[in-house]
């Protein structure tokens, strides 16, 4: 029989260009269907990457580096001592790291009040490196009023748009802060605010204010400790190799110092992104579904039709295994040229309107926020090898699972009954 398989592959290529009419049909809709699997793919990577890249910038970054216990106390006693900073620098320091990051962000991170002659407003205070942090989250893009934080500034505060206005404040407008310091004791803080921002997300404007690094870890009275050291990478891809590395340095420290990636220092993120992952794969499996009853439809016709071709055949020696081999090579070939033709086509298209993104903020009125991250209205589609493998790989399982009903009744045809057939 593997003798024979060139003479299968014959009978199969012949048998698809014979039928043309009807193999142009099934191709044509199994293209597109691949097309669109390809530009779904590409644009929802692409969504997902920018998501990841915003949400990452406003939060932890791709790794944060804590006591092991303040993601879940955030109390300051679970804080970064120097000694533990020390140890983490070392590490983030590691050529194979080093290569991959692309800023770390000190911030010291408390929650307090912030008072004022109108009220007061419960928030989230970050201590931060004006520097690092004006391109690091970008809030200073954000400016409405004012300006961000720089290197001099001590006791000045950068404030949300809707806590500026729900506390009546303006730029040169003074502010108490205040929250539990590093001995337990509740301890103010008097600031001035040198900036509003406006980020569309009301969590951020109304609940985060940023203050100098210097001015927070003195009113708290932890030294040169911090909470967290955000970490930035070169991509979203190199989190889970950067992860492992840092987490093997720091292995023999890890009851000062833990590492998270973003999924578990930003849950929610994390899970709003997996729950969009299972729309995606609900839809990919009703177009796996469509191009699967496509090939099953044309083979099964085709097998149908060549009833009395197949008996033709058997009469002239050709086993049931060999003959369920031409129905089955004929599936699988009609698969494979559909299926890099709608992989090329859906590149090409891709490439051509979208290379640049696609703009959707003509369909919004405001921000569009997702899972607590302030949205760009423009997802440029993402190609990955991983992505084209496992998009091919995923369609030659389907031509071959659909394959399979067809070829068995081919091996069901009897000889005598299909020389009396007519097409």
């Amino acid at each position: 029989m593997i003798r024979r398989l060139p003479l299968q592959l014959r009978l199969a290529t012949r048998n698809v260009r014979r039928q043309t009419r009807r193999s142009i049909l099934t191709a044509s809709a199994m293209v597109l269907g691949v097309a669109v699997l390809v530009f779904s793919r590409a644009l929802g990577d692409g969504a997902h990457e920018d998501w990841i890249a915003q949400g990452v910038r406003l939060g932890k970054g791709h790794i944060a580096i804590q006591h092991p216990h303040f993601q879940r106390s955030r109390h300051l006693d679970d804080r970064l001592t120097p000694e533990a900073l020390a140890l983490a620098d070392a590490a983030l320091a590691d050529s194979a790291v080093a290569a991959r990051v692309v800023a770390v962000a000190p911030r010291l991170e408390i929650q307090g009040l912030a008072n004022s002659a109108t009220g007061a407003v419960p928030v989230f205070i970050d201590g931060v490196d004006p520097t690092i942090e004006a391109t690091f989250s970008r809030l200073g893009d954000r400016v409405v009023e004012g300006r961000y934080l720089e290197p001099g500034d001590r006791l000045h505060a950068f404030v949300g748009q809707r806590l500026a206005e729900r506390l009546d404040l303006e730029v040169g407008g003074r502010l108490v802060l205040t929250g539990q310091d590093a001995t337990g004791e509740i301890a103010g803080q008097f600031v001035r605010v040198v900036g509003v921002f406006r980020t569309g997300l009301p969590e951020a404007d109304e609940g985060i204010i940023h203050i100098p690094l210097a001015t927070a870890q003195e009113w708290l009275g932890v030294g040169g400790a911090v909470t967290t050291l955000a970490v930035l990478l070169e991509s979203g891809w190199v989190v889970s190799e950067t992860l492992h590395r840092l987490e093997t340095l720091l292995a023999e420290d890890a009851g000062e110092v833990t590492v998270l990636g973003w999924r578990e220092a930003m849950p929610e993120l994390d899970a709003a992104i997996r729950i969009d992952d299972y729309g995606d794969y609900v839809f990919h499996v009703i177009l796996f579904l469509i191009v699967g009853l496509a090939i099953v439809n044309t083979v099964l016709m085709s097998v149908l039709y060549r009833t009395r071709e197949f008996g033709v055949l058997r009469a002239l020696g050709l086993t049931r295994g060999e003959t369920a081999g031409v129905v089955f090579a004929e599936g699988v070939l009609l698969t494979f040229i559909s299926g890099v033709l709608g992989m090329v086509l859906g590149f090409v298209v891709t490439w051509v309107f979208f290379r640049n993104g696609l703009d959707y903020s003509g369909l919004l009125d405001n921000e569009f926020t997702f899972s607590g991250v302030v949205l760009e209205p423009v997802i440029v589609p993402t190609f990955r090898v991983v992505q084209v493998l496992q998009s091919l790989g995923s369609i030659l399982i389907i031509g071959v699972l659909a394959s399979l009903y067809p070829a068995y009744r081919a091996t069901r045809i009897d000889v005598a009954e299909a020389m009396k057939f007519e097409a």
